[in-house]
């Protein structure tokens, strides 16, 4: 193991095995930037700033054709400078498949090690990825620390110990004996897990390496290679996890190329040919829906992939309205709704909701929630924190494009002035009024700032509309608010019909958007928002298959 090993690997697998049973609270990596010492931040600030306009050097891979790169801050409005090494498609699977050839004779024990050591390596350098976050996707510094970092390295943890787990669910010797009177048959019996090959990974742009280390660490620790292929406009966070992931084999005399970066450009995109190619095997995706399903149309691949989907919430009745309006409008402006779990449309029946013995009416509740977001946003301190900037143009003309269709518009978007970045390219929330009918506006994901509110006619139908949409356009996440529990039994039995997870009545410091690694499922893999969901035990077992051998 390496220096930067604080514990034996066994004893961090084995606590997140147990973690992963018990489905409570665990964290390996704490998600407060205190616990990793008081140099931690100075040291990774000037990481970052050191690697700015300069080509990234921490690769281990060899003979690259060129550098290129394009990545600019949504804060600052400047390029990064920063250059990737290129490699030709065909040099990259090539080498995949020669380093996949020594990687799956390892033991599960072996490559668990390696994999335990390249997250203790990330793990000090959580401070420069935070930075390299924030200045690709435009999260908060302190949201781009705690995804990035603790909460993804979490998750990629929970992919190696399940399957860590599922590799040693048989044994892989045995003495089988069937009696047969006076003399008995004997066999010896070997199962072996033997992996799929060549694994592409195919990340976003927001969530550069939340979303691709679960399916990384996944395919790794079953034994197969693999190719990260990044966005174009975020490269340099997940590049830094890949760094440490080459370091990690390195030390241990392993061919770094079992994980490899492979780079290109917006002009000039590779993923369909790194798809396409007949080596490579397996596929986790994370974007838009229409390149998803190509994905999952290619032949002769496994796919594990999170598309988009149009996350609902349903007003029935409250406690008390002020901290569920409070809840909700952080949930629909952090991270200026660029999240694959942020609430969309927000279901009100006309005739308001009961609070308590009381009827408050639809007007009152709609303007408590646009004046909740509406205050968000205008705060001087939380407005920039909580929905830092938006990553691209095309998401700010989407919000602007809005602005014209046949809806009332409840909350103008507007620049969120941001005091440490004057130049952010930052928008607050656009809040539009629909009725149940409209669907041709609700009825698709609108990535970004975007929040509709839709006038039903009462929550039966609400839990109507929200159904259809989960079983056709898919959903993350689902939110309700109810006291009557059996409307609650209702909305929970109807959405989980159509594989949709349902969370009721949150206030406080918790919101729908959050999914915490070793108890919640991110995505059911039930419906069109994605095939996958990380980390089952399906999650990687499809990355190898069982074959028993016998002999006399």
């Amino acid at each position: 193991m390496s220096a930067t090993t604080a514990t034996n690997y066994k004893e961090i697998i084995d606590n997140a095995i147990k973690a992963i049973h018990t489905r409570g609270f665990y964290a390996q990596y704490p998600e407060h930037p205190k616990a990793y010492g008081e140099e931690a931040p100075v040291k990774g600030l000037d990481a970052f700033n050191n690697q700015l306009n300069n080509p990234f050097k921490g690769l281990l891979q060899k003979n690259e054709a060129a550098w290129i790169g394009e990545e600019s801050s949504p804060y600052t409005g400047k390029p990064l400078g920063i250059t990737y090494p290129v490699f030709e498609v065909e040099t990259l699977v090539v080498r995949a498949g020669r380093a996949f050839d020594a990687w799956k004779k390892l033991s599960v024990d072996s490559r668990a090690e390696i994999l335990v050591d390249a997250l203790e390596r990330v793990k000090d350098r959580f401070f420069e990825i935070a930075h390299a976050t924030q200045h690709s996707t435009g999260q908060s510094f302190m949201m781009s620390f705690q995804a990035s970092g603790p909460h993804a390295s979490d998750r990629a943890l929970e992919a190696l110990a399940m399957g860590y787990e599922e590799l040693q669910r048989f044994p892989a010797n045995v003495v089988w004996e069937k009696p047969m009177g006076k003399t008995s048959v004997v066999l010896q019996k070997q199962f072996k897990a033997i992996p799929k090959g060549v694994g592409l990974v195919i990340g976003c742009s927001t969530f550069p390496i939340w979303n691709s280390v679960p399916g990384m660490f996944a395919s790794l620790i079953t034994g197969n290679s693999v190719i990260v292929k990044p966005h174009p406009k975020s490269i340099y966070p997940i590049a830094i996890v890949v760094a440490e992931i080459q370091n990690a084999l390195q030390a241990k005399g392993v061919d770094i190329n079992v994980c490899q970066l492979a780079v290109d450009t917006s002009a000039k995109l590779v993923t369909k040919q790194l798809a396409e190619h007949p080596l490579v095997k397996l596929i986790d995706y994370t974007g838009g829906s229409a390149f998803g399903s190509y994905v999952e149309s290619i032949p002769g691949k496994v796919t594990f992939t999170e598309k988009a989907g149009v996350n609902s919430v349903i007003l029935d009745s409250v406690v008390d309205l002020k901290p569920v309006v409070q809840n909700l409008s952080f949930a629909v402006s952090l991270y200026s709704g660029q999240m694959c779990t942020a609430p969309q449309n927000i279901f009100i029946p006309a005739g308001g909701i009961k609070q308590g013995d009381t009827v408050i009416p639809y007007e009152e509740v709609k303007k408590a929630l646009v004046d909740a977001i509406a205050g968000i946003a205008a705060h001087p301190q939380m407005g920039p924190g909580t929905l830092g900037a938006i990553q691209s143009e095309v998401t700010l003309k989407r919000v602007n494009s809005l602005k014209d269709i046949d809806a009332t518009i409840l909350l103008q978007p507007t620049k969120v002035a941001n005091a440490e970045f004057a130049d952010a390219r930052t928008c607050s929330p656009i809040v539009l009024e629909v009725d149940a009918k409209d669907t041709g506006i609700y009825e698709e994901e609108l990535f970004g700032p975007i929040v509709l509110i839709v006038k039903t006619k009462d929550t039966a139908q609400s839990i109507e509309i929200a159904k259809h949409m989960a079983e056709k356009h898919g959903a993350i996440t689902f939110s309700a608010y109810t006291t009557d529990e059996a409307t609650a039994n209702t909305i929970t039995e109807e959405l989980e019909s159509v594989f949709a997870p349902v969370t009721l009545n949150l206030t406080g410091n918790i919101w729908v958007n959050q999914h915490a690694g070793f108890s919640d499922f991110h995505v059911t893999g039930g419906n069109p928002a994605g095939n996958a969901s990380f980390s089952n035990p399906e999650y990687v077992n499809k990355r190898f298959v069982w074959v028993g051998h016998r002999r006399v």
